[in-house]
């Protein structure tokens, strides 16, 4: 099973992930960017002000085509849980905002098309539920990702991803505490277990 955590950034998602190592420690922990050279070339454009969107939505899709080949389908042959700190989810949502001005009629479903002829679909997404104002806030607003008005068009796509599958997203609060935020994702985990 591919469980993968969503949301803006300062939603918790690191915060959840690291705490569900304790709950399950036989998963497969794993995250995108990834830490290979491919989610480096991913993190040296996030740093980049001026980076080309279309350039960096191949950056984001090649680490994520070597995470699927690397990690995350060897993994799940081998039967193991796998739980993912973003995900194709991420891209469609946030690469897809940074297109908006490019000229790239509909941004989300080209970023998805892309992704339709290789990717691994989850079989849980649960998704750390923020407003836009209070992730900038959060997350300090430190790049160009983490700004309001981006981070607005970000939440629409979401929206967008989670009406078009209702049955794989799992919405929580993450206005919540951080101890009420872990239970309940645990509790969803454990539900997906069970249930799968």
């Amino acid at each position: 099973m591919l469980i993968t955590l969503e949301g803006l950034d300062g939603s918790g998602k690191t915060t959840v992930w690291e705490a569900l190592h304790a709950s399950h420690p036989e998963a497969v922990f794993t995250r995108e960017p990834t830490d290979t050279w491919y989610g480096e070339a991913v993190y040296r454009s996030i740093e980049d002000d001026a980076a080309d969107p279309l350039a960096e939505l191949f950056l984001y899709t090649a680490d994520h085509a070597a995470h699927l080949s690397e990690t995350v389908r060897p993994a799940i042959a081998d039967g193991k849980l796998v739980i993912s700190d973003r995900y194709s989810d991420s891209r469609f949502a946030y690469q897809a905002a940074s297109l908006a001005e490019s000229g790239i009629e509909r941004p989300l479903e080209y970023v998805r098309g892309i992704h339709q002829a290789f990717s691994r679909k989850p079989d849980l997404t649960i998704y750390l539920d923020l407003d836009a104002k209070r992730a900038a806030e959060r997350s300090g607003a430190t790049n160009k990702f983490e700004q309001r008005e981006y981070l607005s068009t970000v939440q629409a796509n979401y929206e967008r991803l989670i009406k078009a599958e209702p049955g794989r997203f799992v919405r929580v609060d993450a206005t919540r505490s951080p101890e009420e935020v872990i239970d309940r994702v645990e509790r969803v985990v454990a539900d997906a277990l069970a249930d799968g």
